[in-house]
């Protein structure tokens, strides 16, 4: 890609990394120092929407071209490809969804398919669509019940095999629901259509992005707070409501989802502009380039691993032990990265989407 913006691939190895905490962490267990645990939480739900948002600039800067030059004939090439993609990912996620039920693939291939359909839409409109699909959910709430199909001791969801099941479970109340998290998707390619080359607009989103962040979780601790009045299991029930967490993502979450996303994007860009000869830039732009990669092996080989070494233990492991696995596992992914990209063009799994669908 010409002038290929290497704080996006940045972006996305950090939201990579921050995946593979959140994943271990609840795979392996989480039990043990409350610093440690904390640090790990305040992953949740941010890095898998940056990830998201991620994939909505690509999708701009596929069609960034095609659309400027009012270019039909590619943009319908692009379309295509953009197709393709999104049911290559959808099978690789249900290719291993038996041992890893909480895939994001098959859900971001779904989110891709539907943004297909706004590639050609104006920014009022791609905005007006992602805001709908945030209000929507609430909405939905009203008629089905969110905990419908989950055992939520342990994570398990009971009818995913059955028609109903699968739909509720992709649309509703998954781990990624096409309703809402399809918007994380949407607004990442109303920004990627904006001028992302330019420094004074990358920055002036990081500051209006990061004051929007820093706003909502002070108004949603306090307002638990005060609403709580001190009681601690109404403040568990109100915080599904207007706190942050991603499960249920509520309206609260997915505008502090998106924007974290923003904040994380355009410091990315901005430090990665500034420091693009470093080794620690360099080393994150290519792993970030193996992010596919890198996320099917977090399941396959990173929990294969513990997995196989001793079964019984999984889930009981202390936060001490999952969080220096994530952050080895990672180390070893940057520096895969670093190696095989003095080879290799593309990662593996990058290599064969590219085949199949180019």
């Amino acid at each position: 890609m010409k002038n290929r913006i290497i704080g996006i691939d940045v972006a996305r190895a950090l939201a990579v990394i921050g995946m593979i905490i959140v994943n271990f962490k609840v795979v392996l267990g989480e039990d043990g120092v409350h610093w440690l645990k904390s640090f790990a939480n305040a992953f949740d739900g941010k890095a898998a929407a940056t990830f998201v948002v991620l994939a909505g600039v690509g999708l701009a800067l596929m069609t960034k071209t095609a659309l400027k030059n009012n270019d039909k004939v590619t943009l319908k090439i692009v379309r295509i490809k953009i197709a393709k993609r999104a049911l290559f990912l959808c099978i690789v996620g249900f290719s291993y969804i038996t041992i890893w039920p909480a895939d994001i693939l098959h859900f971001y291939g779904v989110y891709m398919a539907i943004t297909i359909l706004l590639l050609s839409s104006n920014n009022k409109t791609i905005l007006i669509s992602a805001i709908s699909f945030i209000v929507s959910f609430p909405i939905l709430m009203i008629f089905w019940n969110y905990d419908s199909g989950w055992d939520f001791d342990t994570l398990a969801y009971q009818d995913f095999w059955t028609l109903n099941g699968f739909i509720r479970n992709l649309f509703f109340n998954g781990y990624h629901p096409v309703i809402p998290w399809t918007a994380f998707m949407l607004f990442g390619y109303w920004f990627g259509k904006k001028e992302i080359h330019s420094a004074k607009f990358v920055k002036k989103t990081f500051w209006i992005s990061t004051v929007i962040f820093s706003s909502i979780q002070v108004a949603s601790y306090w307002s638990i707070v005060f609403l709580s009045e001190g009681d601690q299991e109404y403040a568990n029930e109100i915080t599904e409501i207007i706190g942050t967490n991603p499960m249920p993502p509520l309206p609260v979450y997915m505008f502090s989802g998106i924007s974290i996303a923003f904040v994380i994007i355009t410091a990315c860009i901005l430090i990665s502009k500034r420091f693009e000869h470093t080794i620690i830039i360099d080393a994150l732009n290519k792993t970030g380039q193996l992010a596919l990669t890198f996320y099917v092996a977090h399941v396959v080989i990173g929990m294969g691993i513990v997995d196989a070494i001793n079964p019984s233990k999984m889930g009981e492991y202390t936060i001490q032990f999952s969080l220096m696995y994530a952050i080895g596992f990672s180390l070893i992914c940057i520096l895969f990265a670093v190696i095989w990209r003095k080879y290799k063009k593309f990662g593996p799994l990058e290599w064969i989407m590219r085949k199949v669908t180019d």
